[in-house]
């Protein structure tokens, strides 16, 4: 727990999962906090869902589903307005910072508008994973959860005989990150955003994690020595920290196995995909070597 002042400078940020693990901002709050205490760790700079060891600069205080400020689902929840989003923060001391994530941030479309209004010095961290191995996650946890629904390529295809691909299903759309960028850069500039590649963040955890504090201007506390790979579930996972009795590892949900896909299915979604891949390694200056 974070709860004593630190040398790091304060930043209000936040930020969207759309990779492996949870990825992890900051609430776009201008100030300290009052009433409440820190509860725990962000899950990209700390225990909570076992990804990192805890920063001491950044703590995660609250869950806040099912309401998000900056969601168009449920609206009144935007409608209860900073006052109420500040009330459920815990008390931040001088140069720490308090994280928030929200899944749904970077792919609704009036929430850049609304965080802009908050906090024009919000920064944005955005975990971003190949659209393809994404989309076919994100059907792998629908499944688990509804084993009925169709498969993967009849959600995917609109003509599977054409190999035209349904554009208004969630797990296709998402991944069109180059279109949801382009209005978040509407409102914040480049500068703002970190995109850490889900790929690196499981096959170097320890290169990203670095990324991410030299990006929120932390001390490199978080390194290599706090991670190990687990097989058995093929995610990095924390090392067992003094005092602990066992290591952290991403929960149940994380590295479920997929089902097998037609490889001509998974070939068409590439092939849909790699123009707006183009664009967005062009849109932020990064390749993330996915075609």
């Amino acid at each position: 727990m974070a709860t004593s002042p630190s040398p790091w400078p304060q930043f209000p940020c936040w930020s969207h999962q759309l990779g492996p693990g949870t990825s992890q901002g900051c609430s776009p709050l201008p100030g300290p906090k009052e009433g409440k205490t820190t509860k725990g760790c962000s899950s990209l700079l700390g225990p909570k869902e076992g990804l990192s060891p805890c920063h001491p600069a950044a703590c995660d205080p609250v869950t806040l589903s099912p309401c998000h400020p900056a969601d168009l689902s449920p609206s009144r929840c935007y409608e209860k307005g900073l006052r109420w989003y500040r009330s459920l923060m815990p008390r931040t001391l001088e140069g720490q910072i308090t994280m928030e994530k929200t899944p749904s941030y970077f792919v609704t479309k009036e929430a850049p508008r609304r965080i802009h209004n908050m906090s024009r010095d919000t920064k944005l961290i955005v975990v971003v994973r190949n659209p393809v191995t994404r989309a076919i996650s994100d059907y792998t946890q629908t499944l688990s959860k509804n084993p009925s629904i169709p498969s993967f390529q009849t959600l995917a295809f609109k003509n599977l005989s054409t190999g035209l691909i349904d554009t208004s299903w969630s797990a296709v759309r998402i991944g069109i990150y180059a279109k949801h960028l382009d209005n978040w850069l509407q409102y914040f500039p480049l500068s703002k955003f970190l995109f850490v590649s889900g790929e690196r963040l499981v096959s170097d955890p320890a290169g990203e994690m670095g990324r991410v504090q030299d990006f929120l201007g932390l001390q490199r506390v978080v390194t290599d020595k706090h991670f190990y790979f687990n097989e058995t579930k093929g995610f990095p996972c924390l090392k067992k920290p003094e005092g602990g009795s066992k290591p952290r590892c991403l929960g149940k949900s994380k590295g479920r196995p997929h089902p097998k896909i037609d490889g001509h299915v998974v070939q068409r979604l590439r092939e849909f995909y790699r123009p707006f891949n183009m664009k967005f390694y062009q849109m932020t200056g990064q390749d993330f070597g996915w075609d």
